[in-house]
C-alpha cells in the first residue's frame, strides 16, 4: 500500500507531474497560433468555446511543435529536463545537440509526445480538481444544489450523497493519469532521447582523441623527466666518487646537472601547462626537442654522465637534420633519448649510436634508421623495478604513429635498439 502511494504521490511522481505541466505550458504558443488559424478557417476569430474547434486547434498545434523540434538545441534542453524531473539516469540520454536527421527526427517525436501528453494532463489537472471539490461538498452545501452548475442529476434524491464518490473518483483519476503519463515519458525518453549510433561513434572518437593526447603527454613526461633524472643521478654519483681527487670533473658534472635540470624544468612546465589548460588542440604545439637542434646537447649530457658514446650520423643529401619532417625529427629524438636512458640505467659499457637516412631519389621510399648498441649490464639476480617499464613501449608507440617499428633485445652479445621511421618519398 505504501509503495503504491509512493509511486502515485511520491517525490518522483510529483516531479514527473511538474514535467508534464511544463510540457503543457510549452504547447500553449503553438496552440494559440493553431487556434487563430482554425478560427479563421471556420469563420470565427479569436477565442471560441466550441469543443470540436478546440480539438482541431490541439491537433494542428502538434505538427507545429514537431516542426520546431528539428533545431539541434531542443535535444539537450529536453534531456536536461528529463534527467532532472523524470529520474532517468544521465547515461541513458544523449549529450549535445542533435546533428543527424535521424537524431532530429527522434527528438521531434519526443517533443511532440511530451507537449501533447503534457497538455492533456495539464488540462485534466486544471479542470478536474475544482469539479471534484464541488461534488464532494454537494451534500453539505445546500446552495450548490440549487446553483446552476449543470449538476441537476445530483441535486435530488440520493444524488447528493453519491456525488462525493464521483468527486473522489475524479481526484483519483487525475493522480492516476499524471502518474501513468509520467511513467510513459520516463520509459520513452531513453528511446527517443538516447544516443544514436552516430552519437556513440562521435563519443568514441572524442574519447580516443583525448586518450591519444593524454598518452602523448605521458610519453613526453616519461621521456624528458626519466632521462633527466637518470642522467643527473649518474652524474652526481660519478662526481661523488672523484670529489677528493678530480675537482675539474666534479665542476663539469655539476654544470651538466645544472643544464639538464634547467632544460627539463622548461619541458615539464610546458607539458603541465597543457594539462592545466585542458586544450587537446594545443598538444601538438607543445615545444619538443628535435634532432637538428638538440641531438648534440643530448649526446654531450650523456657523455658527461660518464658513459662513452660513439655516434655515426648520416642525414642524407644536404647533410643537415633540419631537412627531416618536424614530427619525424621530434619522435626520433625521443627514441634516441630513451635508448640512451636505458643504456645509462642498465648498460655496462660504451654506447654506439648510428642514425642515418636510407633511400634515395628514384629508389625506395626514404626512412630514418636508428641503431644503438651497448654491452648488457651484469645479471645480478632479481632486483626491484624502480621505473614503470614504459620507455620501450612508449618508443614503439612513437614509431607506430609514423608507420614505423622498434625492435629491442639481445643481438650478437650486445643489447640493441633499432628503430625505423618512414620519411616518405625522396627529395
Amino acid at each position: 500500500m505504501r509503495t503504491a502511494a509512493s509511486r502515485l504521490l511520491g517525490p518522483r511522481a510529483r516531479l514527473r507531474w511538474v514535467h508534464l505541466v511544463l510540457g503543457g505550458a510549452l504547447l500553449m504558443p503553438y496552440f494559440l497560433l493553431a487556434q487563430v488559424v482554425v478560427g479563421v478557417g471556420a469563420g470565427r476569430g479569436g477565442f471560441f468555446n466550441s469543443v470540436p474547434l478546440t480539438f482541431a486547434s490541439y491537433g494542428l498545434a502538434l505538427p507545429l511543435a514537431a516542426g520546431s523540434a528539428v533545431f539541434g538545441l531542443v535535444r539537450p534542453l529536453s534531456a536536461g529536463a528529463v534527467r532532472a524531473l523524470c529520474g532517468v539516469p544521465g547515461e541513458l540520454l544523449a549529450e549535445g545537440p542533435a546533428r543527424s536527421w535521424a537524431a532530429r527526427g527522434r527528438t521531434s517525436a519526443w517533443w511532440t509526445l511530451h507537449l501533447g501528453v503534457g497538455a492533456v494532463v495539464s488540462g485534466i489537472s486544471l479542470a478536474a480538481p475544482p469539479m471534484a471539490v464541488v461534488l464532494i461538498a454537494l451534500p453539505f452545501v445546500s446552495g450548490l444544489r440549487s446553483a446552476e452548475l449543470g449538476l441537476g442529476v445530483f441535486s435530488t434524491g440520493a444524488g447528493p450523497y453519491l456525488a462525493p464518490l464521483l468527486g473522489i473518483g475524479l481526484l483519483a483519476g487525475v493522480v492516476l493519469s499524471a502518474a501513468g503519463a509520467g511513467a510513459l515519458l520516463a520509459r520513452t525518453a531513453p528511446v527517443l532521447l538516447g544516443p544514436t549510433a552516430a552519437d556513440r561513434l562521435a563519443a568514441a572518437e572524442e574519447r580516443a582523441a583525448d586518450l591519444a593526447v593524454r598518452n602523448r603527454l605521458a610519453r613526453e613526461l616519461h621521456d624528458a623527466v626519466g632521462h633527466a633524472l637518470g642522467a643527473v643521478t649518474l652524474q652526481a654519483a660519478a662526481a661523488r666518487r672523484v670529489l677528493d681527487h678530480d675537482p675539474g670533473f666534479v665542476r663539469e658534472a655539476l654544470a651538466a646537472i645544472e643544464e639538464t635540470t634547467r632544460r627539463t624544468v622548461g619541458e615539464l612546465d610546458a607539458v603541465l601547462g597543457l594539462l592545466r589548460d585542458g586544450d587537446p588542440a594545443r598538444a601538438d604545439a607543445a615545444p619538443a626537442p628535435t634532432l637538428a637542434a638538440d641531438l648534440g646537447a643530448l649526446l654531450a649530457r650523456t657523455r658527461a654522465a660518464g658513459t662513452a658514446v660513439t655516434d655515426h650520423q648520416d642525414p642524407g643529401p644536404g647533410g643537415n637534420w633540419a631537412q627531416l619532417p618536424a614530427i619525424a625529427s621530434r619522435e626520433a629524438y625521443r627514441i634516441v633519448q630513451e635508448g640512451l636512458s636505458n643504456a645509462l640505467r642498465h648498460g655496462a659499457g660504451p654506447v654506439e649510436l648510428r642514425i642515418a637516412v636510407r633511400g634515395a631519389k628514384d629508389g625506395p621510399p626514404r626512412e630514418l634508421e636508428i641503431t644503438m648498441t651497448n654491452p648488457p649490464g651484469p645479471a645480478a639476480g632479481p632486483r626491484p623495478r624502480t621505473t614503470g617499464g614504459r620507455g620501450l613501449p612508449g618508443a614503439a608507440e612513437r614509431a607506430g604513429l609514423l608507420g614505423g617499428r622498434v625492435e629491442a633485445g639481445p643481438h650478437q652479445g650486445l643489447w640493441r635498439l633499432r628503430a625505423v621511421l618512414p620519411l616518405g618519398g625522396g627529395s
